[in-house]
């Protein structure tokens, strides 16, 4: 879905196009941060199949198999200096008079922006989870190193008031996410994700600031040692630093929020962006 040309934010403002030729699509493009393209057999694009369509029914999401001709990855794009391979990656993707038959097509043609939100809402209670995982492993992490690392003959790291105090706000923030997350998973299977968009946009901002907090207390704690490759710490800073980003900057998911705190105060705030 996303060009470096557009804003990722707006699914309805793409460049990229599918034109009906016959009974196939001929795609082109530019798209980059395509997760995990490396080594795929297949992307799903979203390009505009009816530029003259209102802005929610223009584009269809298409399959393309990778070894489609006019398809070509281009790079893995260095995430703070590290390209990575396979799964893990996001790449930089073109398009270039790719022909695929219309069955290729997912859903009915102009469907992708509606196929896009179906994804978006569990997609980022997902990625909540995920994260949660990543804070227990770097917390548990931490403690082992502050339970054994001695910085004098019978003096742990651990006995510091200052890596106690760190260690108990990575607990109490994990464990407040995850309540949030239990909350909204429980709303979303009793009134469906649309219902719940209010309490996903919280749980996105909140947890992916948690991540980034804990993350950073771990490698404090870690010290030198956090800052190499040597434990996961530095690759999941890297990394997950774009939690606070991808799926809707927090800045647009807070302004979700607050609109709708205010419309029960009687305010009626425009949806200018963040």
């Amino acid at each position: 879905m996303t060009e470096p040309a557009r804003a990722g934010s707006n699914p309805t403002w793409l460049d990229a196009r599918a034109v009906r030729d016959g009974d196939d699509y001929v795609i082109t493009g530019h798209k980059w941060f395509t997760s995990a393209a490396d080594g795929a057999a297949f992307a799903i694009v979203m390009a505009v199949t009816d530029p003259t369509a209102p802005p929610h029914q223009r584009a269809s999401q298409i399959i393309v198999p990778t070894d489609t001709p006019g398809y070509t990855l281009v790079r893995n794009i260095k995430v703070m200096g590290d390209a990575g391979e396979g799964y893990p990656t996001h790449a930089e993707v073109r398009f270039e008079a790719c022909r695929v038959p219309v069955q290729f097509r997912i859903g009915e043609e102009g469907a992708g922006f509606a196929l896009a939100q179906e994804r978006l809402g569990p997609g980022r209670i997902h990625h909540c989870m995920r994260w949660i995982g990543i804070c227990e492993r770097a917390l548990d992490l931490t403690c082992r190193h502050a339970a054994t690392r001695e910085l004098s003959p019978g003096v742990l790291l651990g006995s510091k008031q200052s890596v106690q105090h760190m260690i108990a706000d990575s607990r109490a923030e994990i464990d407040a996410a995850r309540l949030l997350v239990l909350d909204t998973a429980r709303q979303i299977g009793e009134r469906g994700a649309k219902a719940a968009r209010t309490s996903v946009s919280t749980i996105k901002f909140f947890t992916a600031g948690v991540l980034q907090r804990v993350l950073d207390r771990a490698i404090q704690v870690h010290g030198a040692l956090g800052m190499t490759d040597d434990t996961p710490l530095a690759y999941w800073f890297r990394h997950e630093r774009a939690a606070r980003i991808y799926d809707g900057a927090d800045e647009v998911h807070k302004s979700v929020v607050a609109r709708h705190i205010l419309r029960g105060y009687g305010a009626h705030v425009s949806n200018d962006g963040a």
